[in-house]
């Protein structure tokens, strides 16, 4: 069985780049050799239209389709879901059929598990499983949470770019109290950094002297570019759009920390293993 990784992308804060992120990372961990599933966990499916599916009420599966079979008990076979593109990762798609399925959680058996339910069987073919989570704490991210190995934190580099965090961080302890005590944190990642203000600055000097004691603040910092949005309407990364980017640059070095961070900790847990 592959040494699969899923991870959450996360912040109840909308704006700050958790869709970018999660292509980009994906596209980043493809070109290295890894292989790479994400899942659209957000009913405005903007993950799915930044990867091509702009019409993303005509997919006759997607995540909303698995997780209403997993509450039904129905046989759930999550390959019919998944859809490849054409720069090496593969996605589960979302549409807003999944804005009821909040409801539909709410009296569901095992509710925080539906999601894993749906997606588990595919640990073994992925070595990264990335969760694009919607900017809320509802049930849907408490699912993409209870399923996941880390959760990865992007922050704006704005004016009170860490509000909310500490509710975010409390939602996670939360889900390590009662339905996942291996949940990580795997960092807070800097986003939309213009390099130009002080700004940016003062963020990374709050963030690690708020968090930085109990969670890793990333090396790498993605600038602040126009070429991000003109990727996404064209439904390509912004390595396809414009692979000399310093956006680029970033999502590679970024995508080199998380590799090196999930080789560290393979090897220390390989380590007490055989003490």
């Amino acid at each position: 069985m592959k040494n699969c990784e899923i991870i959450s992308i996360a912040n109840q804060k909308g704006g700050v780049g958790k869709t970018t992120t999660t292509f980009s990372l994906g596209v980043a961990l493809a070109s290295m050799g890894k292989k790479v599933l994400l899942v659209d966990a957000d009913p405005q499916g903007d993950l799915t239209a930044y990867m091509g599916w702009h019409n993303t009420d005509d997919i006759p599966v997607t995540i909303s389709t698995l997780m209403e079979r997993s509450i039904k008990d129905i046989n759930i076979n999550p390959e019919e879901a998944i859809l490849h593109q054409s720069e090496g990762v593969d996605v589960i798609p979302s549409n807003l059929e999944l804005s009821s399925m909040e409801v539909s959680l709410l009296n569901a058996m095992s509710r925080e598990f539906v999601m894993k339910n749906s997606i588990s069987s595919l640990r073994n073919k992925y070595d990264y499983i990335l969760i694009d989570c919607m900017p809320s704490l509802g049930m849907l991210t408490v699912n993409a949470l209870s399923c996941s190995d880390k959760v990865i934190i992007p922050v704006e580099s704005g004016y009170l770019a860490t509000k909310g965090m500490q509710q975010l961080i409390k939602t996670i302890r939360q889900i390590r109290n009662h339905t996942n005590p291996d949940l990580k944190v795997g960092g807070i990642l800097q986003t939309l950094v213009d390099g130009r203000t002080n700004l940016s600055r003062n963020i990374k000097l709050d963030l690690q002297e708020g968090y930085g004691l109990l969670f890793k603040v990333y090396n790498t910092q993605i600038p602040r570019a126009v070429k991000v949005a003109e990727s996404s309407s064209e439904g390509q990364s912004i390595f396809s759009y414009d692979k000399n980017s310093k956006v680029a640059q970033a999502y590679k070095d970024f995508a080199k920390e998380v590799i090196s961070d999930g080789e560290k900790e393979h090897n220390r847990s390989s380590f007490v293993q055989s003490r």
